[in-house]
């Protein structure tokens, strides 16, 4: 598992290796060691998610009310994706900043959100599809969206797409418009703590199981 950190704090780009063979490939997005060497702490499970979207679909900016936040593990089982992740937690020293990552089936490469950034992709095919591990369960009142295509953040979608978006996301306030409202995230509320934060203790070649 290859690592690379965002430029967004606290985010990160996993690629695994890739087995081949004449049956097809075989690899593991999420990796309990590599995770743990980079970020600190486990990935903390509680839901998956899918979806399938055609060429043109941007889903997001989303994030998630902190607290209670959410943290996301995203990778791309089918397709192609370019994938955006933007610091809004105000009094990051990132604040702003954003990253992009491209998620196809081809490099099996992931993406870890931590808690406070925003979130969207763009499918660049059809039928791409988006497989998401999430710290907790999906609760409507909690959820909130950014306009991906403000100026003020300056994401470099391409131009020659036929964009399709909900309407949620079409009519989404901008990064400036958010935080007036006073729903961005406060980085101190974003930082891990507790048990979750701890870093893992790995087995060893005994097979001792992992402990949080």
């Amino acid at each position: 598992m290859r690592t690379r950190k965002l430029a967004v704090g606290g985010g990160f780009e996993f690629t695994p290796d890739i087995h081949l063979d004449h049956r097809g490939l075989f690899f593991s997005p999420l990796q309990d060691e590599a995770f743990v060497a980079a970020v600190g702490h486990r990935f903390p499970v509680a839901q998956t998610n899918h979806s399938r979207s055609a060429k043109g679909v941007l889903r997001g900016l989303h994030f998630t009310a902190t607290p209670p936040g959410q943290v996301k593990y995203v990778y791309c089982a089918r397709g192609k994706a370019l994938d955006a992740v933007v610091d809004i937690r105000v009094g990051s020293p990132t604040f702003g900043q954003w990253d992009l990552v491209t998620l196809d089936s081809e490099s099996c490469r992931a993406v870890y959100i931590p808690d406070g950034l925003a979130h969207a992709f763009l499918a660049l095919e059809d039928d791409t599809v988006m497989s998401y591990l999430v710290s907790s369960a999906y609760r409507a009142e909690l959820e909130h969206a950014i306009d991906p295509f403000d100026p003020a953040i300056g994401l470099p979608w391409p131009h020659n797409v036929e964009y399709r978006l909900s309407t949620r996301d079409t009519s989404a306030p901008s990064l400036a418009e958010a935080e007036a409202q006073g729903v961005l995230p406060k980085y101190a509320d974003c930082l891990p703590t507790g048990p979750a934060a701890e870093p893992a203790v790995c087995p060893d070649q005994s097979g001792v199981a992992l402990r949080d």
